[in-house]
């Protein structure tokens, strides 16, 4: 079990942008997830292609399918129609909607579905109702049981929370194997736990160095000079 727990995955759950073929940070609030055809695309890519339409008065169009945006309520039966076709990235945006708007219960529901049909993120988002009782009796049990199903589909959030349940319990080589890993997915709040870990004596001269190599390039892969310089105009804006 332990062994395929801590295999190295290549590349986050979310994988590349499949516009830029740039990998996807792992924070899906820095991507833009595509109501017409369930596609998740960076917001570099997002941008682009909202200040061309704007610049050449376009109909606005989805950047990867080319489809006209639709009301609200077209949006809504076009969702419905994904979700009873299986499609797992819609029914995991259903569920964050009915998060937010409060209701619990469906936003279980559907995350539950999204899990079954695959969806990583929909792990993550379940791990966080059990740990907060949303909606849910606590458990850590079940909390570990889908941090460990999102770190294993290559989370690198989960597998950091992994790691903090395990230094907790005084699992020292456990947890900095979770933050080991974490880190090389580009997770820079791992990597400074790793760096804490060398200072403690918890990791190696040699295995910081190597963690240290390959989270700088999953890190740089990321955030290409690009993608941080529409992130922070949006962030001035108020916009992301």
């Amino acid at each position: 079990r332990d062994e395929r727990l801590f295999h190295q995955p290549e590349a986050n759950h979310l994988g590349d942008c499949p516009i830029c073929c740039i990998p996807l940070p792992y924070d899906v609030t820095r991507c833009a997830m595509q109501l017409c055809c369930s596609k998740v695309i960076c917001k570099g890519c997002f941008i682009a292609n909202f200040v061309t339409e704007r610049r050449q008065k376009l109909k606005p169009k989805c950047p990867f399918c080319r489809e006209t945006l639709k009301s609200k309520a077209k949006v809504y039966k076009n969702t419905m129609k994904r979700i009873k076709a299986g499609d797992p990235v819609a029914t995991f945006q259903f569920a964050a909607d009915c998060k937010k708007a409060g209701d619990f219960s469906k936003a279980f529901e559907y995350y539950t579905k999204a899990t079954e049909l695959g969806d990583i993120e929909a792990h993550l988002r379940l791990a966080g109702m059990y740990h907060n009782e949303e909606g849910v009796t606590f458990s850590v049990e079940k909390e570990i049981y889908h941090l460990e199903a999102a770190a294993l589909g290559g989370h690198p959030i989960a597998r950091h929370t992994l790691g903090s349940h395990e230094m907790v319990k005084g699992n020292f080589e456990r947890g900095m194997k979770h933050y080991i890993i974490a880190s090389k997915l580009g997770n820079k709040m791992s990597m400074e736990s790793v760096m804490d870990g060398f200072r403690r004596g918890f990791v190696t001269k040699e295995e910081l160095s190597a963690t240290l190599r390959t989270h700088q390039a999953a890190y740089d892969a990321m955030n290409t000079p690009e993608r941080v310089k529409i992130e922070a105009s949006l962030e001035k804006l108020g916009l992301n």
